[in-house]
């Protein structure tokens, strides 16, 4: 197919979530679609294939889905791919500290006070530490959209520091969720990103994870393509695009490395910012802040282990270590628990080396050893049992690190440049670079491009804001003594 002219409705540039959402949604209005992929596998950043070892699926890393992903979730209702994700009922989430585990769920009390009991299981925690973190929960649920772009200017430690917290609470709890939830130390974070994922966290008692029910792409990707191919459209894989077509200030379509070109009424770039600044003009990073600001996103890099061992070692879905700077691995998954039919499968453990440049000059087999030690500490047999086959996927880009100020800049859906609109999990869509950030925008990428057509349509699924007893707080935060006004008074 190199060297041809194809021409269509709409280009898409990226064939991960985002990219495949909006195509999806596009192609259902009637469009005529053509999307680009540069990896051979499609799924972008949420990627598949089967290990060539063992022909059991292997994700780029192991990811988990919430329950409060609306518009992944009707993506893949609009692509036909539900019942691909397996729930975790009985539990919100299991801590590990050494042997000793803390299970971490939901109790009958509404929220925001749903994990209370729980939190009071970790040994290391007391009434005061959950007393000294009470007005941060007060802080989130009034907090407007306005003043969580402000705290966007300061980071996650400054902000539970000058609020009160124990130090005990913020090692033990929130050291772990910033690092899981925004991928850097809280240290490093923007108090704005953490603080609007902690508002759906508290304002929520129905929140649960879940697992891909084999791989993670064919949760989505294969559907998708079918989707696209039986509306009339295609996915060219293993395709790059080289530049942009058209003159000035407009996009008119795509040319590849190997010539081909794509000529397009609109044009949605849904690749990471790092990826389209190799595309953006000259001239539009010198005219225009969207494009400048490209400079301004770094990536967060994982090291992802998967370990196959001789023997069942648990019957365990998922858990997480306490944060330790010092520890290699967040959180833990084993498969066999997890995919549909691997009842009688040996363990398939995997793990997460979050913003992993403390492992810079490690070989793999290093890596795979600590990782085997640190799961050791939690099961015993591991370090008896015999590890049959392992791999280490380095992930260059997981997410754009929320640094403070980024937040700010992530962009809108509409680009100043006519004919190119911007998808992905890195732009601005109310929410944490997440699989629901990317299918949030590539919803909100298709509506743009069907106004830029005459037609008004809202394809993206509102997120319930809060649940009615936390609404209820907040009604009655107000009268209740907190620091919020004098907090924020100080970034005036």
């Amino acid at each position: 197919m190199s060297g041809e002219d194809i021409r269509t409705d709409i280009a898409v540039i990226g064939g991960g979530i985002a990219g495949l959402t909006a195509a999806a949604a596009l192609a259902e209005e009637g469009l005529e679609v053509v999307v680009v992929e540069a990896n051979p596998i499609p799924g972008g950043r949420a990627r598949s294939w089967e290990d060539p070892t063992t022909g059991d699926p292997v994700h780029i890393g192991p990811h988990i889905f919430m329950t409060r992903y609306p518009n992944f979730l009707a993506f893949q209702d609009l692509v036909g791919a539900p019942g691909t994700i397996r729930w975790q009922e009985d539990r919100f989430l299991t801590m590990v500290d050494g042997r000793d585990a803390v299970e971490i769920r939901h109790s009958r009390l509404p929220a925001p006070y749903h994990f209370a009991p729980s939190l009071l299981d970790d040994p290391q925690l007391g009434v005061g530490d959950l007393v000294s973190n009470w007005p941060l929960v007060q802080f989130a649920l009034e907090l407007t959209e306005a003043e969580v772009e402000r705290l966007d200017a300061v980071n996650g430690l400054g902000l539970l520091r000058s609020m009160g917290v124990s130090e005990r609470f913020i090692r033990r709890f929130w050291t772990f969720l910033c690092f899981t939830i925004l991928n850097i130390p809280v240290e490093h974070a923007s108090a704005g990103a953490m603080m609007r994922f902690y508002r759906k966290l508290v304002g929520h008692s129905d929140m649960q994870f879940g697992f891909p029910d084999g791989g993670l792409g064919d949760t989505f990707a294969p559907q998708a393509i079918e989707h696209l191919e039986r509306h009339g459209g295609q996915v060219l894989l293993g395709r790059r695009v080289a530049e942009f077509l058209g003159r000035r200030g407009r996009v008119t379509g795509v040319r590849l490395d190997d010539g081909t070109t794509i000529a397009a009424d609109q044009t949605i770039s849904s690749i990471p910012p790092m990826a389209l600044r190799r595309l953006v003009r000259p001239r539009w990073v010198q005219r225009h802040p969207t494009f400048a600001n490209l400079v301004r996103f770094r990536p967060v890099p994982y090291r992802c282990v998967y370990l196959w061992f001789d023997r069942k070692l648990t019957q365990r879905q998922f858990w997480a270590r306490y944060f330790d700077a010092n520890d290699l691995n967040s959180d833990f998954y084993d498969y066999s628990n997890i995919v549909s039919g691997w009842e009688d499968h040996d363990s398939l453990i995997t793990s997460n080396i979050i913003w992993c440049h403390r492992v810079d000059g490690w070989t793999d087999e290093e890596i795979v050893e600590a990782t085997v030690a640190e799961l050791a500490e939690f099961i015993p047999e591991a370090a008896d049992a015999k590890l049959e086959h392992w791999v280490v996927n380095d992930v260059p880009l997981v997410i754009c690190a929320p640094y403070p100020g980024v937040d700010a800049i992530r962009p809108g859906v509409r680009t100043p440049v006519v004919g190119l609109t911007l998808a992905g999990d890195w732009i601005q869509t109310g929410f944490p670079s997440t699989m629901e950030s990317a299918a949030t925008s590539g919803f909100m990428a298709a509506e743009a491009v069907l106004e830029t057509e005459g037609v008004e349509r809202t394809l993206r699924r509102p997120r319930a804001d809060l649940d009615p007893s936390s609404r209820l707080f907040r009604r009655l935060a107000p009268i209740l003594p907190n620091r919020r006004h004098d907090w924020l008074s100080r970034l005036t």
